[in-house]
């Protein structure tokens, strides 16, 4: 075939080497912990980067490389890393262009992890973010200074429901002479390609739409392979510019950080990440239809105070989304308001399908009130800024939409 393959159809296929795999069409879990060399010279000459192979789990796998040239495709970018966990993939992405005494600029609404990570973690560094509205272009352009050293947004916000317009930020990012990062995980590249829009890094927890099934753990980072790095700002990236050019940033994830933190994928997590990416393209598409049908019954149900949906088009951010995510699609999380925190125990206790779940993104339907679970360490003052008691995140999944509403329906006459 001479035209380039369909995203779904390269989920399926993109780098299979079944003549090399003994014709297998599914990578070999390489479950070693090192690799065999012939001679000393062959592994000194793997050591010092002049020969390609493989050294020892920590390093690389060549079950880990096959997924990592997989989502990079997927993704648009020229090349990726992928780690044990999102968050994994969050911090080596973040620390490899921060030092004690940097500041970046961030989405005031942010995963919770993330957030932590950010507001908390990072000051023990000495590493200030800045954060700002998603939605105003003008107040992320303030909050950036001379000591910015990137941008980070999420395509879609998590719990917030909202989509920034990446487009714009990455040309006010590009115009300050800094990189755009984007938390891609809410969309997933089937609904969104954040570099396709400018971006240049992207980040996931694989552990969600790209597995499906709920039986993996797993991050990702992807370079663009389009920001310059040799200039002033990024006078520290020299050695690595040198070497790989614009691919200096992804290079250094995986020489500094990636190897020393030890924050490897296991293989076997890989290969089932590598299963559930071939059902992407169908699963996507039903998560879609259900997830706004769902929407809207539970808009109409008596007992429900609020829903927060995208694919409503009265929401603020509806005409972002179809256009940022070509029409396909408005995502498959949502949330939705009940009388009280009260109201809201009553109704997960009494679901019988839909699963009581800290996840998203899986092929179950989940639930989560996340203003007693995820939030329940934080300070009050904060919690009640970041999160509602009335509050339910509502993950839907692949189920027949009768039986997902049906438990809905159910449980609700309870409440």
């Amino acid at each position: 075939m001479n035209q380039p393959l369909h995203f779904d159809t390269r989920a399926i296929h993109e780098g299979i080497k079944a003549h090399e795999w003994e014709g297998s069409t599914l990578p070999p879990i390489f479950q070693t912990a090192a690799h065999f060399h012939d001679t000393a010279a062959q592994l000194g000459q793997t050591f010092a980067g002049e020969r390609p192979d493989h050294i020892y789990m920590r390093l690389t796998n060549p079950t880990n490389r096959f997924l990592e040239e997989r989502l990079a495709s997927l993704e648009s970018g020229q090349a990726a890393v992928v780690t044990a966990s999102g968050m994994a993939a969050i911090s080596n992405a973040c620390m490899t262009l921060l030092r004690a005494g940097d500041e970046f600029v961030a989405s005031s609404s942010l995963f919770m992890s993330t957030y932590t990570l950010f507001t908390n973690i990072f000051k023990k560094y000495d590493i200030t973010v800045r954060l700002a509205d998603p939605l105003n272009l003008e107040a992320i352009a303030e909050q950036i200074t001379g000591k910015t050293r990137f941008v980070y947004m999420e395509t879609i916000t998590n719990p917030g429901m909202e989509v920034p317009n990446l487009k714009q930020i990455a040309a006010l990012a590009h115009e300050n002479g800094v990189p755009l990062m984007v938390d891609n995980t809410l969309a997933s590249p089937w609904l969104c390609r954040p570099i396709e829009l400018g971006a240049d890094i992207v980040v996931h927890s694989t552990t969600k739409y790209f597995s499906g099934h709920g039986a993996a753990l797993g991050g990702v980072v992807v370079d663009a392979g389009n920001f310059n790095w040799d200039t002033d700002r990024f006078a520290d990236f020299a050695p690595f510019t040198a070497q790989k050019g614009n691919l200096a940033f992804i290079h250094r994830l995986f020489k500094e950080h990636h190897v020393n933190f030890g924050t490897t994928a296991a293989p076997f997590h890989s290969f089932l990440t590598v299963l559930g990416l071939s059902t992407m393209g169908v699963r996507m598409e039903r998560h879609m239809t259900n997830a706004i049908q769902t929407a809207r019954f539970l808009r109409e149900h008596p007992r429900v105070s609020w829903v927060n949906f995208i694919g409503f088009s009265d929401h603020p951010c509806h005409g972002m989304a179809k256009k940022q995510f070509d029409d396909k699609g408005f995502g498959t999380m949502m949330t939705f308001g009940l009388a009280d925190q009260d109201a809201c125990f009553r109704l997960v206790d009494n679901l019988s399908m839909i699963l009581n779940l800290a996840n998203l993104g899986d092929c179950k339907t989940l639930i989560i009130h996340p203003y007693s679970s995820q939030y329940v360490s934080f300070p009050q003052d904060l919690k009640d800024r970041l999160a509602d008691p009335c509050l339910l995140r509502f993950s839907v999944g692949i189920e027949h939409i009768d039986d997902i509403c049906g438990d809905l329906s159910a449980a609700l006459e309870k409440v």
